[in-house]
């Protein structure tokens, strides 16, 4: 069943787009980055993951080369298709509730930063709940300057550019960013809306979900190791 997509979301390109505006064939073609380095650096070997949001598996997959058990959730079935290897959950993140928890949550692509107030607090609340005693929740933050810097670009190794092309503001604080990924073959674009927060406000809106900060874990802050509080 296709699904609608949300309110200031939009996408458009070749192939299924989800209901946050992201496309599907886009997200196969990234590469994963340094990401999971950082991911590995920060919790045991071994360890059982809940990836929230793991779309096609970029980072559920390079996980999996490390010696993790994954489990990957999505609300999109389009993208838990492309998931190899690891058991995979078709849900919003911000109703799941499984009933069981896991030695790590990540929570990446700056889904920390959605537009809407009640659905962060939803995500936060799920990796609150799925986290075992002790374990690590690790988010992913935008960077400082990710709403001011604009127009920017980066050309991939790869041979694709992405474009982040504007962030307008639409009230109460948020922003409608315009992202375009070009391709030698394919263009593709993603609108989203984008709730910036300083580092006060990530550290408040975490403590509001029973949780607080253990440590960044890039210098630019940008990565973080959250615990229960």
């Amino acid at each position: 069943m296709e699904m609608k997509l949300r309110e200031g979301y939009e996408g458009t390109g070749p192939g299924a787009i989800t209901p946050d505006g992201c496309a599907v064939e886009l997200y196969s073609r990234l590469p994963v980055g340094e990401e999971p380095n950082i991911i590995a650096g920060a919790v045991p070997k071994g360890a059982h993951i809940l990836d929230l949001g793991s779309g096609v598996g970029r980072m559920t997959h390079a996980l999996l080369e490390r010696g993790f058990t994954v489990t990957a959730v999505d609300e999109s079935a389009e993208m838990l298709e492309r998931v190899r290897g690891a058991r995979t959950i078709c849900s919003p993140i911000e109703d799941l509730d499984l009933g069981e928890t896991f030695d790590v949550v990540l929570l990446a692509s700056f889904l920390v930063h959605a537009g809407d107030a009640e659905v962060r607090r939803g995500l936060l609340r799920s990796c609150a709940r799925h986290v075992a005693e002790g374990g690590p929740v690790l988010i992913q933050r935008e960077g400082a300057d990710y709403h001011t810097n604009l127009p920017r670009e980066r050309v991939d190794p790869s041979g694709f550019t992405v474009r982040i092309v504007s962030a307008e503001p639409v009230g109460d604080g948020v922003n409608s960013v315009r992202a375009e990924y070009e391709f030698p073959d394919a263009v593709w674009t993603q609108t989203f809306r984008a709730r910036p927060l300083t580092k006060e406000q990530f550290e408040e809106a975490l403590a509001e979900a029973g949780l607080k900060v253990d440590r960044y874990l890039t210098d630019d802050g940008t990565w973080v190791r959250a615990v229960r509080a």
